[in-house]
């Protein structure tokens, strides 16, 4: 057996135990994959980045939820660099390779982490909004009262989400979600979670405000989402929701209605570009079971 630290940070936030607790492993090289889902299963909260050296970027990181390995994650991304600027990484441009392939980090001299992620795609789906308003537990009235101009449609910066406009925020904090229903929706769908989202925002700041549900990845309803924000903002760029008019940066808010509430910043100027800060609230070590896991682990 060995020790090994771990931390958790809490991303898109400035306030601890705030924001999206995300978990950190700094030193992650020699681990293998069995032993790095037992550490994200014992940390129990929604993604655990572990970073590694890398041969082809200047870092790599590899993410898991309680339940399996993703191959992105925005919140946890941004966490680890939160981390690395607490710990004396200069501002400037760095590189990260991970499963969806190599991005550009760029942290500033405050602690603001900037992520740009994968180039979107975003398709309409044929999906009904009885099964959509279902699976949400939500009124259908309230999703086809902003349908007029948003249609329902799987986007991506790096991770498929079903992005679904809905009415009113109260239609988005009473929403029920039933996450089996969700699960076999976004599998039919090839996505990862659903983010549901209104204009009708708490913060005048605030573009929008959204709750995220991905059950079949292992997370009920995540509190503020890297991956979904960008995602959902490439969306509102591609349906011309702002009429021709897109903010120079949109922000999002999100997690209020599980007590972890944050903002998620993003730019969408040639490439999508996801930001915030982070504040770390644990640092330790854990004990880690040796692996019977005989993968030759690449860098």
């Amino acid at each position: 057996m060995e020790t090994i630290r771990v931390l958790q940070v809490d991303a898109f936030t400035d306030e601890p135990l705030t924001g999206n607790p995300a978990g950190v492993v700094p030193d992650a090289d020699g681990l293998s994959s069995e032993q790095m889902q037992t550490i994200a299963a014992e940390m129990a909260v929604s993604e655990t980045a572990f970073l590694r050296s890398s041969e082809t970027a200047d870092r790599r990181i590899r993410y898991f939820t309680p339940t399996q390995e993703v191959d992105l994650c925005g919140h946890a991304t941004i966490g680890t660099f939160a981390h690395l600027h607490d710990e004396g990484l200069e501002p400037g441009t760095t590189t990260l390779e991970t499963n969806v392939g190599t991005l550009e980090i760029e942290l500033e001299g405050d602690g603001t982490v900037w992520m740009t992620q994968d180039e979107p795609t975003i398709r309409e789906v044929d999906v009904g909004y009885d099964r959509v308003a279902d699976a949400l537990g939500v009124d259908r009235a309230a999703l086809e009262g902003a349908s007029a101009d948003l249609p329902l449609a799987v986007a991506s910066t790096g991770l498929p989400f079903l992005i679904v406009p809905i009415t009113y925020l109260s239609d988005v904090g009473a929403a029920e979600p039933d996450l089996t229903a969700i699960e076999a929706l976004t599998d039919d769908l090839d996505a990862t979670g659903i983010y549901l989202f209104t204009f009708d925002a708490l913060e005048a700041e605030s573009t929008v405000h959204g709750r995220m549900f991905a059950p079949g990845a292992g997370v009920p309803e995540d509190p503020v989402t890297g991956t979904a924000s960008g995602a959902a903002a490439a969306y509102l760029d591609r349906f011309d929701a702002f009429d021709g008019d897109l903010p120079a940066e949109l922000r999002l808010e999100q997690g209020h209605y599980v007590d972890r509430p944050g903002q998620v910043r993003v730019r969408l100027d040639g490439a999508v570009q996801v930001g915030g800060r982070g504040v770390t609230v644990l640092d330790g070590s854990l004990v880690v079971p040796d692996s019977d896991d005989d993968e030759i682990l690449e860098a």
